[in-house]
């Protein structure tokens, strides 16, 4: 049997580096995810989750997330990500939507938070609560922005 997960923490961070791989590393740092390996999910909450803060993850784990990032090259240029979990009620499935972009981290909570509220529609359950990270970056020469629903057992 596959496990579901039991907790949830959602985070974000944003960062300068000399190369884009290295400014996307240095934002996984700022968003406390940048010694552990990203799984990539799509954006089902399991019933009965726990929202908590994001705890230590030892380093090298396997750590499935639904994630928005984005890195750019243009100095001045606002970066931004977002991701927002949307729940109908704790025994039931939720939806994670993620968004990055050239705007900022308002307009992109903004994105993610209509993405949520579509998508609760679509599936015909009522939306009881939306939970929202996100951040934004002015690049100075190379930045990054992640924001990250990160799932735990």
């Amino acid at each position: 049997m596959i496990p579901i997960p039991t907790k949830m923490a959602l985070t974000s961070g944003g960062a300068e580096g000399s190369t884009k791989l290295n400014a996307f590393d240095h934002a996984l740092l700022a968003a406390g995810i940048g010694n552990i390996n990203l799984i990539k999910v799509s954006s089902i909450v399991p019933p009965d989750i726990e929202l908590i803060e994001l705890p230590f993850i030892p380093g090298g784990s396997l750590t499935p997330m639904a994630y928005a990032t984005i890195t750019s090259a243009v100095p001045g240029e606002m970066i931004a990500s977002a991701v927002a979990a949307g729940f109908h009620r704790p025994d039931h499935y939720g939806v994670i939507m993620e968004y990055s972009g050239k705007c900022t981290a308002k307009e992109a909570s903004e994105q993610v938070i209509a993405m949520v509220e579509e998508a609760f529609t679509t599936r015909g359950i009522a939306l009881d609560d939306i939970k929202v990270t996100s951040t934004q970056h002015t690049v100075i020469k190379i930045g990054s922005v992640i924001a990250a629903a990160v799932l735990l057992y």
